[in-house]
């Protein structure tokens, strides 16, 4: 058997190849413009067949009778038993003369190329969108009933099978596949889109929220999904059925699944929350156009779409097919390939496939340098509170990173030591003395590193101060909540302030702020400390709103509790869950690395939207803790106790509530 194929590099169209060459006596010729050896070698090794088999024909789908040469015509004139026509652009995103070129004038060149040579047989492989947004079931043996097919990626797929069906003088036949997704026993792919596109959203949710709280989601039309190896035998086993020809194909699933369950089963297949609660994206047809013009007129409401659409990769008109309106009758098909064995296997039985291959090798993020190294190499970057804890664990990283690492701190001696250790370990770090709460020396700090690094490109306002003790004894205590504002707040302040002049007129800089999850979960005890938290990030989102259009980028780190020396008064530590410095600065690493507007723990994420939803329940919760732990000794003014063993409650309670101060 002798086959001629376009598309043979594609997707369906590489596996339809190494399908046929499955027959002993089969030989495959295939459309190519690159013959370059590297190339045609990949080819030959994936359908483990040399090049006495699999054949490369030179040609270009736009040109006329696919460019194939005269001597290449005789060669094939009579030969061909089956000719396969994969070639197209399936890409909602290409431009309509690309389109148009490829799908349209592509096809009627292939057309051609099948009458010279006399082909047997010609297998057009469409697609559904040929039946553009037709409301309603679509049958295989309907055609000029489509409807809506403004859009070029429906109009180009419709007119390409008209040109089959009217001027193709040999025998024909017609495939139309769902929405072709990767091979459901490997999870193989090779491009984003169809129920791709939403795999960046699911992973950001996944991310941000715990997997067993439910979320708000999508619904709409139903999306027909079929795995490339169903297609593919599918196309295989019917093109080779005899008493056929003039007739379509539907190679889709029977039973498709409306938008917001699909998104479901890669939720769960991503180890996402999933979307207990969906909203019908056709609601939004009822919102006349014109409104909807006008809305999109408006500069805010267009940035934050074009914002939105690009952070989680979704093309300019993805609610057109979220809304998708057709259904597709396949019976015919599902009567032929009735004992073949070969049928569409369910969605939630190898979502899992697809989500693993993607997140490992097809997920955009993983083609961006986003190491630690590529953000600050050769870059200036300031951390205060740099001798000790948390500062003193991330300036190393920073440093082995290879930045240039300036730490600033109140303590020579421990910034002494600090260089000491880092001279041990081959890196550099440059310090300031400055205690950040005193304006004067905030100022000369300020000056002194513009002068001699010309300013920074980023700063990590690390330094701090914690008190814990209740409001009950801090009644004569004014100056805890002063000095703390001091340092959290009006250091930070003195030094951004100093410094972002700088950024403004490079026009790039990252600002990261060390707050607390203290101020998502509103810890008791902890009310000065929290304040001047909760200042600082109230006053970083005002900036950040101000400076999103200046390349200036602030992040809020809302760190939970860390075993560091600001905590050690505090001897009931010594017996909770806590974060090793060296975890908290991979925080502040990944904040450099990947520039989020926030970073929090799924628990402080937890308890910001209980203290949105339920504020009583919060306050019961954090009330409970408040009395079951007691004040330190320190908060007190007594002398160091020996502390006592937690209980069995306050083990629980603590592992339940890992790194939330109390």
């Amino acid at each position: 058997m002798i086959y001629f194929v376009t598309g043979a590099s594609g997707f369906i169209g590489k596996r339809l190849v190494a399908k046929l060459l499955e027959q002993p006596a089969a030989t495959v010729y295939f459309l190519t413009r690159d013959k370059s050896p590297e190339r045609l070698q990949k080819l030959h090794d994936y359908w483990k067949a040399d090049k006495s088999r699999a054949i490369p024909v030179v040609g270009d789908l736009c040109q006329p009778c696919l460019g194939v040469g005269k001597a290449d015509l005789k060669k094939l004139k009579g030969k061909v038993d089956h000719y396969y026509h994969l070639a197209a652009i399936y890409d909602l995103g290409a431009s309509a003369e690309a389109q148009m070129a490829a799908n349209v004038d592509g096809t009627r060149n292939a057309v051609e190329l099948a009458r010279q040579i006399d082909a047997g047989c010609f297998h057009h492989v469409s697609s559904i969108a040929a039946a553009g947004l037709f409301e309603g079931i679509f049958r295989e043996d309907m055609f000029a009933e489509a409807e809506n097919l403004d859009h070029p990626y429906f109009g180009t797929k419709h007119e390409s099978e008209r040109i089959v069906r009217e001027e193709c003088k040999i025998p024909w036949r017609v495939y139309r596949p769902g929405v072709v997704v990767g091979d459901s026993r490997s999870g193989e792919a090779e491009k984003i889109d169809g129920p791709y596109y939403f795999f960046k959203l699911i992973q950001k949710m996944r991310q941000i929220l715990p997997p067993w709280m439910p979320s708000i989601g999508l619904e709409g039309g139903r999306i027909n999904i079929v795995p490339v190896d169903f297609v593919v035998d599918a196309l295989a086993y019917i093109s080779h059925r005899k008493h056929l020809d003039g007739k379509c194909f539907h190679l889709t699933d029977p039973h498709p699944m409306r938008v917001g369950d699909v998104l479901n089963v890669f939720a769960r297949a991503g180890h996402a929350p999933a979307m207990a609660m969906r909203i019908n994206a056709a609601l939004l047809g009822f919102i006349p156009r014109s409104v909807r013009k006008t809305l999109m007129a408006l500069t805010p409401v267009r940035r934050i779409r074009n914002a939105i659409m690009k952070d989680l990769g979704l093309p300019e008109d993805i609610m057109q097919f979220v809304n998708y309106p057709t259904r597709f009758d396949c019976k015919e098909t599902e009567k032929l390939l009735a004992g073949s064995g070969i049928s569409v296997p369910p969605l939630d039985s190898y979502a899992w496939k697809l989500w693993d291959y993607w997140e490992r090798r097809m997920d955009p993020d993983l083609f961006i340098d986003r190491s630690l190294r590529g953000r600050v190499g050769g870059k200036v970057v300031l951390i205060t509170g740099g001798s000790s804890g948390i500062g003193k664990a991330a300036a190393f990283k920073i440093a082995e990173a290879g930045a240039i690492t300036l730490i600033v701190a109140r303590d020579q001696e421990k910034l002494a030591e600090t260089v000491a250790e880092a001279k041990a370990r081959g890196l550099t770090l440059i310090t300031y003395s400055a205690d950040v709460s005193d304006q004067a020396q905030c100022e000369a700090v300020v000056r002194r590193i513009s002068e001699e690094h010309g300013g920074v490109d980023i700063l990590v306002n690390n330094a701090g101060r914690s008190i814990r003790r209740g409001i009950e004894t801090s009644f004569d205590r004014m100056h805890d909540f002063e000095r703390t504002m001091q340092v959290n707040y009006f250091g930070s302040l003195r030094l951004t302030m100093g410094l972002l002049p700088k950024m403004i007129g490079k026009r790039a800089g990252h600002i990261i702020n060390i707050s607390s999850i203290g101020v998502l979960t509103n810890a008791p005890r902890f009310s000065a400390y929290v304040a001047s938290k909760a200042a600082l990030d109230a006053w970083t989102r005002c900036a950040a709103s101000e400076f999103v259009d200046r390349g200036i980028e602030f992040t809020t780190i809302n760190m939970p509790l860390v075993k560091t020396p600001m905590i050690a008064p505090t001897k009931l530590y010594d017996q909770v869950p806590t974060l090793t410095p060296e975890e908290a600065a991979d925080l502040i690493v990944d904040a450099i690395v990947h520039r989020p507007v926030r970073i929090a723990t799924r628990l402080g994420v937890m308890g910001q939207v209980l203290h949105a939803a339920a504020p009583r329940v919060a306050q019961i919760v954090m009330n409970t803790a408040y009395r079951m732990f007691p004040d330190s000794s320190a908060a007190k003014n007594k002398a160091d106790d020996k502390p006592a063993l937690p209980s069995a409650d306050q083990i629980a309670f603590a592992q339940v509530m890992r790194g939330i101060h109390f």
